[in-house]
């Protein structure tokens, strides 16, 4: 058809020089009108064709398609919709109940064109170097490509494949990164399937071997002196910690002094010995009553928490639930209107036979970095956070654990690889922190290690114990 009208457009401009041999004036004249109106009845008609042929392509395909006059939505829009409901259909990958969790995807920053060629030649020149053996210079050459466009999935899964032999755990991490921006990268998608399952072996064999020293630390008698002397020191050691990653500048001694004889230390601030007072009246809350409620964990046990937390320090944000918008980092949490909804599908969470049935340290880390996420509070979620942690913990049987300042920076680091969509950094951190303090454990209740306490507490050996495995 489309083809007949072509013909009876051309032949309508072919009709004047057809027309040119009629003899009267008056047909002279119409000749050039009726062309006109021929051009243009015919013209009209094929713009209409194209245009009802245009809408019914659309429909055969669904509709998938849209006219290009039509505002769209923008890609990002599609992709925010759930990252991790994409990850379903990644064989090997368990995501300990996140699938479900609104991680929030932010639009990727625009990068300059020269920004994108210095990325593709870096790159190159990476696989260049890998190929030569030139291992270090490949390694810097990668870690260059990822600094200037962290979420090139190119470079994520070439970095990857660099450094399986040496770091499966951060191969399969990188893997998971490349997929999450760009979910049809087959390479990694292999990748990530051989990898997951080595990972998975990994993991578990973490969980079992925690279990086992569990297990030898129940053997302690409650009345153990040792024990008790030991978690005479745990207190004190969670206390300088936990306020020192939020930049307490109090030192262990400082601390223990102000603990000891509520005596100020000259020179520090009245905000900084508040924090101090505050976290010892949250540790006191959960030892003496949420560790004997029954029944589950709820939001107000939350907000008492940290009312406890912060009395001290801000006594009219204390236990209130932010109504203003915050900032942490890179991370934008969620809007002040969506909190309290978030705060009690997270403790319908807590309760609910899905989280129940993960190990406790998973369990345990989830809540942790569940809770940061939110960020239901102003100031505190962290110290809260790490309170409601360390409370799961003890109802299971485990002992309570410490995030050292040493430990900062990697602390950080596996929140914000949750953030990307990756939980499982997270999870792992939070395990080895809970091996550590039973190792540390295990060896303070032991007889030939209980007198050797004293010197490791010392004014002359501070440094060591804060970099001991203890809490």
């Amino acid at each position: 058809m489309l083809c007949h009208c072509v013909k009876y457009v051309s032949f309508a401009f072919k009709f004047p020089k057809m027309s040119s041999k009629m003899p009267t004036d008056d047909n002279q004249n119409l000749i050039p009108k009726s062309s006109v109106v021929f051009c243009l009845i015919g013209g009209v008609f094929v713009a209409c064709l194209f245009s009802v042929m245009s809408r019914f392509v659309i429909v055969l395909e669904g509709g998938t398609r849209q006219v290009a006059t039509e505002a769209s939505p923008p890609a990002s829009a599609s992709k925010a919709v759930g990252v991790m409901g994409d990850l379903e259909q990644w064989p090997g990958m368990d995501y300990h109940g996140m699938r479900d969790w609104p991680i929030t995807v932010r639009d990727k920053p625009i990068i300059r064109p020269d920004i994108k060629g210095e990325v593709l030649a870096a790159l190159h020149q990476a696989m260049i170097a890998k190929v030569q053996g030139k291992n270090e210079k490949a390694h810097k050459l990668f870690l260059h490509a990822l600094a200037l466009d962290p979420n090139h999935a190119d470079a994520l899964n070439e970095y990857g494949e660099f450094l399986e032999e040496e770091d499966i755990l951060r191969a399969d991490h990188l893997y998971t990164c490349a997929l999450l921006n760009n979910a049809s990268h087959m390479r990694a998608l292999i990748n990530l399937k051989r990898t997951s399952v080595i990972v998975e072996e990994i993991d578990q064999g973490i969980l079992t071997r925690i279990d086992n020293k569990r297990n030898d630390f129940l053997q302690v008698p409650a009345n153990s002196r040792a024990l008790q002397r030991a978690q005479q020191e745990m207190y004190y050691q969670h206390i300088y910690h936990t306020t020192a990653i939020e930049g307490n500048t109090l030192s262990l001694e400082q601390m223990r002094s102000i603990m000891e004889t509520g005596m100020a230390v000259t020179g520090k601030s009245i905000l900084e010995h508040n924090e101090i007072i505050g976290m010892s009246s949250a540790l006191q809350y959960i030892n003496n009553t949420l560790m004997g409620k029954f029944g589950d964990i709820s939001v107000r046990d939350i907000l008492e928490i940290h009312r406890r937390v912060l009395g001290h320090v801000d006594p009219l944000e204390a236990g209130q639930i932010r109504t203003t918008q915050v900032f942490v980092g890179s991370h934008v949490p969620p809007a002040p209107s969506d909190v309290e909804i978030l705060l009690e599908d997270f403790v319908d969470w807590l309760k609910s036979e899905e989280a129940n049935s993960m190990h406790p340290v998973e369990f345990a880390a989830l809540a942790h970095y569940k809770l940061v996420y939110i960020h239901p509070f102003l100031d505190g979620n962290g110290r809260t956070s790490r309170l409601l942690m360390n409370l799961i913990l003890m109802r299971a049987g485990y002992p309570p654990i410490i995030v050292k300042v040493t430990q900062r920076h990697e602390y950080y680091e596996a929140i914000k690889k949750g953030n990307v969509g990756d939980i499982r950094p997270f999870i792992r951190f939070i395990a080895q922190c809970t091996e550590d303090m039973l190792d540390a454990l295990l060896w303070l209740t032991t007889e030939s290690s209980s007198l050797a306490l004293p010197e490791l507490i010392g004014n002359k050996n501070e440094r060591i114990v804060e970099n001991i495995p203890v809490y």
